[in-house]
C-alpha cells in the first residue's frame, strides 16, 4: 500500500486559505454603491402559514416598507396609525438621549462602562411594539430600546449602571446588563450566543405548561460562529419552539468585520435554511419593515407554525462601547455613509410626508425628553455613582443563589466580612 502513496507533489498548488477583510480600511473613502438594496415594497410576504421553505428565498432579498419619498409601500406595510408610529418615534428618540447621557456620565467618571445602540434603535423598539408586553426577550447589551418601550422606569436604569444603593440588580450585574422579568426582559449575558438556548428553552417551557407567550432571542451576527447558536438553532427547529431568533447584522462584531462570521459566504439569514426555519433578511434602520416583519414572525410562533430566524440588516453607528475606538479599523464618516439611513430621520420623514408631524413639534419632543433624561439622571445619582460606592453590605454577595445557604457559603461571608471588618476598622454587614 505504502508503495502508492506519492512524495512528489511538485504539480500540485500550494494550499492557502482566506481571510476576509472588510471593503474599507481607516483612510479610505467608503462607497457603498455596489451593495445591492431591493427596492422598498418589491419583496414578497408570505402567508403567515406558508412552510419555511416558502420563506427560504427572503434570506437573499431584504425587507423594505419606506420608500425613498417617505411613504410606506408594499405587502409588509403594517399600517400602523400614526399614534403608533409617533410612539415608535417617541421611544426612538429617548434611547438615543439617554444613551447619549449615559455615555457622557462614563465619561465622567461616573460608571465604569456604557453601550450605545446608535443607528440601532428602530430594531429593539419596532420589536417591542410588534410583541406581546408578556412576551420574554432575551437580549444583548444593545436591546435597551426593548425596556424603554414598554415603560421600564429609566431612573432604575440609571441606578443599575451606576450600581447605587436603588440598583435593582444590588451590584451584581455589569452597567448595562439589566434584568425585569415582569418586563418580559430576560437577564443579559456579556457572552453573547447563550442568550439563544435559553430563550429557545424558555420557549419549549412555555409550549409545554400549555402557555400562550412566546420568546424572542437576540443575538449580533458575529456570535452566529458560535455553538451555542446552532444547537438553540436545532432545538427550535427539532420541537417547533414558538420563539423568533433575531440575528442583528450591524456589520461589525467589536472591532471584527462581518465577514469573519461568514458573511462573504451568505447572508445571516440563510443560516435557517439547512434547519428547516422559516428566514427573513429585514431592512433594520426602517422601523416599519422591522415592526412588519417581527409580528409575522410572532404570530407564526402563536399558530404553532414554528420558529423564524430574522436578521436585522443594519450598521452600528459608534464604537462597540466606552472601551472601543472604532476609527481604528473603519473609516472615519462610514456610519453616514451607510446607504439604508438612520432611523429616526427615516420614521421621522415619513410621519412628515403623512402630514402627521414636522420640525417644530421634533424639536419640542426632543427638548422635552432631554429635560426628563436630564431630571432623571440628577434623581439616580442621589443615590450615589459607582465610584462613590463603598463596602455596605459585602455579605449580600452570598444571598439569592440558594433558598438556605449551605454551610461551605457561611463559612466564605464569614471570612469576607471578617476581612473587610479588619480593613477598614469597624463591623459591616
Amino acid at each position: 500500500m505504502n508503495d502508492r502513496i506519492s512524495t512528489d507533489r511538485s504539480n500540485r498548488p500550494v494550499l492557502s486559505l482566506h481571510v476576509p477583510e472588510p471593503p474599507f480600511r481607516p483612510g479610505d473613502t467608503p462607497d457603498f454603491s455596489g451593495m445591492v438594496i431591493p427596492s422598498a415594497g418589491s419583496t414578497p410576504r408570505p402567508d403567515v402559514a406558508a412552510s419555511p421553505t416558502d420563506t427560504h428565498p427572503l434570506a437573499l432579498q431584504l425587507v423594505r416598507v419606506l420608500d425613498e419619498d417617505n411613504r410606506a409601500v408594499g405587502p409588509w406595510d403594517p399600517k400602523l396609525s400614526p399614534d403608533v408610529l409617533r410612539t415608535m418615534l417617541r421611544n426612538m428618540v429617548t434611547v438615543r438621549i439617554f444613551d447619549d447621557r449615559m455615555y457622557r456620565a462614563q465619561r465622567q467618571g461616573k460608571t465604569s462602562f456604557y453601550m450605545k445602540c446608535t443607528g440601532e434603535e428602530a430594531i429593539a423598539i419596532a420589536a417591542a411594539h410588534a410583541t406581546d408586553f408578556d412576551d420574554m426577550h432575551f437580549p444583548t447589551y444593545r436591546q435597551q430600546g426593548l425596556l424603554i418601550a414598554r415603560g421600564y422606569p429609566m431612573a432604575q436604569m440609571m441606578c443599575q449602571i451606576y450600581s447605587n444603593a436603588e440598583d435593582p440588580l444590588h451590584g451584581r450585574q455589569l452597567p448595562i446588563m439589566y434584568s425585569d422579568r415582569r418586563h418580559g426582559f430576560f437577564s443579559i449575558s456579556g457572552n453573547l450566543g447563550t442568550q439563544y438556548p435559553q430563550a429557545v428553552g424558555w420557549a419549549m417551557a412555555s409550549a409545554i405548561r400549555g402557555d400562550s407567550r412566546i420568546a424572542m432571542a437576540w443575538t449580533g451576527e458575529g456570535a452566529t460562529a458560535e455553538g451555542d447558536f446552532h444547537a438553540a438553532l436545532t432545538f427550535a427547529s427539532v420541537y417547533n419552539a414558538p420563539v423568533i431568533l433575531a440575528v442583528v447584522n450591524n456589520q461589525w462584531a467589536i472591532s471584527t468585520f462581518s465577514g469573519i462570521a461568514g458573511a462573504e459566504r451568505a447572508t445571516f439569514a440563510q443560516r435557517a435554511v439547512g434547519y428547516g426555519i422559516a428566514s427573513l433578511r429585514v431592512d433594520g434602520n426602517d422601523a416599519l419593515a422591522v415592526y412588519a416583519a417581527t409580528h409575522w414572525a410572532a404570530e407564526r410562533a402563536r399558530l404553532n407554525l414554528g420558529p423564524t430566524l430574522i436578521e436585522y440588516f443594519s450598521y452600528r453607528a459608534e464604537g462597540h462601547s466606552t472601551s472601543d475606538d472604532p476609527t481604528g479599523y473603519r473609516p472615519a464618516g462610514e456610519a453616514q455613509q451607510w446607504p439604508l439611513g438612520d432611523p429616526i430621520a427615516r420614521l421621522k420623514a415619513h410621519l412628515v410626508a403623512l402630514s402627521e408631524w414636522d420640525d417644530e413639534r421634533h424639536a419640542a419632543m426632543e427638548a422635552e425628553i432631554s429635560a426628563e433624561v436630564r431630571k432623571l439622571q440628577k434623581e439616580a445619582e442621589g443615590f450615589g455613582v459607582l465610584p462613590q460606592q463603598g463596602f455596605d453590605r459585602i455579605g449580600s454577595m452570598f444571598e439569592d443563589v440558594f433558598e438556605h445557604t449551605p454551610w461551605h457559603l457561611q463559612e466564605q461571608r464569614e471570612l469576607a466580612l471578617g476581612e473587610a471588618r479588619e480593613y477598614l476598622g469597624h463591623d459591616v454587614e
